[in-house]
């Protein structure tokens, strides 16, 4: 009985404590059946989990490729109910989350005039953009109101947000986190890593202004502005957060931006475009004129998103008399911490 008692005892006290180290050794010794698992000898079912494979055969696994997918403004954000429309693409990742690319979780957020809608993720950095309407978000790190054109980000958020919309008019917001990384790491992020940060839509016109007139720039691969807040300034990466990567940019009236790449993958809003004249074309490869060769074209329709794969060569089109403008959100903060993020630009045509 002595012996039963004692045990009971070590177990109740290895339950709470989760290892042995709260027991002492008469505790650990009277019954010879029981045994603390740090203490187990796990040498031989140690090594059931391990394969090992050639390396020219397996340093390139099958992964399965990053979907060409797109979801546009008609079929999501532009009617309906109050509600979240992700951009799940997870079956095609072929990971048992939603997500729209391997890091990063893209959707849209309709409001209907008046209404309100929570939202929440397990994320350490947070993008919302104003497609339309006005209103104002609510967080445990306080208040930002907003406008059509408006961009804002939230650090690590334990709490729901709240979305208001203003006035007798609907509201759409694009949102991108970076949750699919910390459910791929298994982790639930604790620190706030920057301060809410506000991008006003007259604040980023005003900076596209003031590059349009820079010597020079009619040559630019892209005419735009990267968005960064002081935290990843100090630290290096110049980016929306130390995950996120946001670019404004603009392509002006029959105009065509030479193709680039990068490793990161885009989920590119389309801002605004005149339907059926603004497009991008992207593919692998470049033809003997540093154009894209054989590319797959995707039209830039207002309020819609679509996907650009890493490594892929882009070009940007505009065959109207207006200029367009698009939103990529990339993981690229995580790639220019990494040294991985490798951005090549096309040679301009005088150097072909």
């Amino acid at each position: 009985m002595r012996v039963l008692l004692v045990a009971l005892l070590a177990a109740i006290s290895y339950a709470q404590t989760g290892s042995c180290n709260g027991l002492d050794e008469t505790a650990k010794t009277p019954d010879k059946d029981f045994v603390c698992s740090d203490e187990q000898d796990v040498t031989e079912v140690a090594q059931n989990p391990i394969r090992i494979y050639e390396y020219t055969s397996a340093a390139n696994p099958d992964m399965s490729e990053i979907p060409l997918a797109s979801l546009a403004a008609s079929d999501s954000h532009e009617q309906g109910k109050t509600r979240v429309i992700t951009f799940d693409l997870s079956e095609g990742l072929r990971v048992p989350y939603p997500a729209s690319s391997p890091n990063l979780m893209a959707s849209f957020i309709r409001i209907e005039p008046s209404e309100n809608i929570q939202t929440s993720a397990e994320a350490t950095s947070q993008m919302f953009y104003a497609i339309r309407g006005s209103g104002h978000t609510t967080s445990e790190h306080g208040k930002i109101r907003w406008s059509q054109g408006d961009l804002f980000v939230f650090p690590a958020t334990s709490k729901v947000i709240t979305h208001f919309a203003s006035g007798d008019r609907d509201a759409a917001l694009y949102w991108v986190n970076d949750e699919p990384l910390m459910k791929y790491l298994e982790v639930i992020p604790n620190t706030k890593r920057f301060e809410p940060t506000l991008y006003t839509r007259e604040r980023m016109l005003k900076e596209v202004e003031l590059l349009r007139h820079e010597q020079g720039a009619e040559h630019r691969n892209r005419m735009g502005i990267l968005l960064g807040n002081d935290v990843t300034e100090r630290e290096g990466t110049k980016t929306l957060s130390h995950t996120l990567w946001a670019l404004l940019n603009m392509l002006p009236a029959k105009d065509a931006q030479r193709p680039h790449r990068h490793n990161s993958v885009a989920l590119d809003l389309a801002v605004s475009s005149v339907s059926g004249k603004v497009y991008t074309l992207m593919g692998p490869e470049l033809d003997d004129d540093g154009w894209v060769k054989n590319p797959v074209r995707r039209d830039w329709v207002a309020g819609s998103v679509f996907v650009t794969p890493p490594g892929w060569w882009h070009s940007h089109h505009n065959e109207s008399d207006e200029p367009a403008w698009v939103l990529p959100i990339q993981d690229a903060g995580l790639h220019t911490y990494m040294r991985t993020l490798d951005i090549t630009f096309a040679p301009p045509l005088k150097e072909l």
